[in-house]
């Protein structure tokens, strides 16, 4: 038997993970995820873009490097500071297919650097 077709042709997960305050490794909802993620999904609709899901998701196990978040199916992760940083995503990744290559997390990135 084959597998059903996908539900949806894209899915985002924004890590919305709240620890307290003087947790070393901070939280992503300290850092703007939730605000982030609702105006991620707006922005999908404004853009029209159809068949994705934007969902909050409980840790992802990087949020000091976040706010964070995964798109599957392809499994990419980005992390992303502000609106601008959603459209590129939006607009380049789930839209175009594309990659935001300077929003890529990739395996063994640390945290940035206090400045």
């Amino acid at each position: 038997m084959a597998d059903p077709a996908p539900h949806y042709r894209c899915h985002v997960f924004c890590c919305t993970n709240i620890r307290p305050k003087e947790h070393p490794r901070g939280s992503c909802a300290r850092k703007g995820a939730e605000g982030l993620r609702d105006k991620m999904k707006s922005m999908a609709k404004e853009m029209g873009i159809k068949g994705v899901r934007v969902n909050s998701a409980g840790c992802l196990d990087r949020c000091e490097l976040g706010p964070t978040m995964v798109i599957y199916p392809e499994g990419i992760w980005y992390r992303y500071d502000n609106e601008d940083d959603v459209r590129e995503i939006l607009e380049t990744h789930v839209k175009n297919g594309g990659r935001v290559e300077r929003l890529m997390l990739k395996p063994g990135d640390d945290p940035p650097k206090a400045g």
